[in-house]
Formats: structure tokens, sequence, C-alpha cells
């Protein structure tokens, strides 16, 4: 239900719900007066429409951290092949690990691709061999070094 009502709703966003979403992706801590008084309208619209649009799950306000600045020096996107029958048994175990930090399901040569964020080598290879590679129905895993993050977008 909750998809079918955001598919109905996600056609039907008009100017003010799209600058409230250009507006809290500039600065989620952007105050509903501030956005209001751009607009000319009242902040307690602007408050309705927020609580719509995070209802609908079209728009959810979080912090986001760099963890190249919280000591986490490794980053990795690992693409998992798996029994076919455990696919997405395999899916939330590995999403269940602290180190992973994006898990998609995805078709092609890989089953799954997971970006992991490590301390430094030693604990990427702890985490591979410990954890990972222990869930049942990982048939092989190959990972991929992040050596530069070029572009990063919060849509």
């Amino acid at each position: 239900m909750e998809s079918a009502l955001r598919t109905q709703y996600s056609g039907t966003l008009d100017e003010i719900d799209r600058f409230i979403i250009e507006a809290m992706r500039q600065d989620g801590r952007v105050a509903f007066a501030q956005i209001a008084q751009k607009l000319n309208v009242s902040p307690g619209m602007i408050r309705v429409r927020y609580n719509r649009l995070a209802e609908m799950g079209i728009l959810k306000v979080v912090a986001i951290t760099n963890p190249l600045r919280m000591g986490y020096t490794t980053m990795a996107m690992i693409g998992i092949r798996t029994d076919g029958e455990k696919m997405l048994e395999v899916a939330k175990k590995v999403s269940d690990f602290d180190e992973v930090i994006y898990l998609i399901v995805v078709s092609g040569r890989f089953d799954i691709l997971a970006e992991v964020v490590c301390l430094d080598h030693a604990d990427l290879l702890r985490f591979l061999t410990e954890k990972l590679y222990l869930v049942d129905g990982v048939r092989e895993a190959e990972s991929f070094m992040h050596l530069k993050i070029e572009k990063e977008v919060y849509f």
C-alpha cells in the first residue's frame, strides 16, 4: 500500500513541494519559517507539506557523516554472488553487519552489491573472513577498494 501511495503522490508534486525538497536537500536544518518567507506562505503550510512528504516516504532528513573523517580509512564496494535460493536471506544477513552502509540486490554478474566502511585494511580483512564469508549462501565475493570519491549525491 505504501509504495502505491508513494507512486500516486510522486506524480502530483507541485512547485511548493519541489521547493521544500530542494531547500531541505541544501540544508536539512533550514527553518520552516525561512522556507515560508521565500515562498510567501505561512510556516504552518510548510510544516503540513513537510509532514506529508515525510509520511509518504518522499522526504527524509538525516545527519550524514563522513566516515573518512571519523577514523575509517578503508571503504570498499563488494560484489557478492550467492546461491540463488538464498539471495534475499543473504542480503538481509549481510545488511545487518555494522560495516555495511549500503546494500542493493542487483541483476548481472553479482547478486548483491554492498558498500562497507572499515577502520583499516586489517579491519576489512576481518570483516571478509569472520563475517561475510561465514554467511550461509555466499558463494564468492569481489572487493573494489575506494581510491577516491569523485562525486557523492544524496538525491
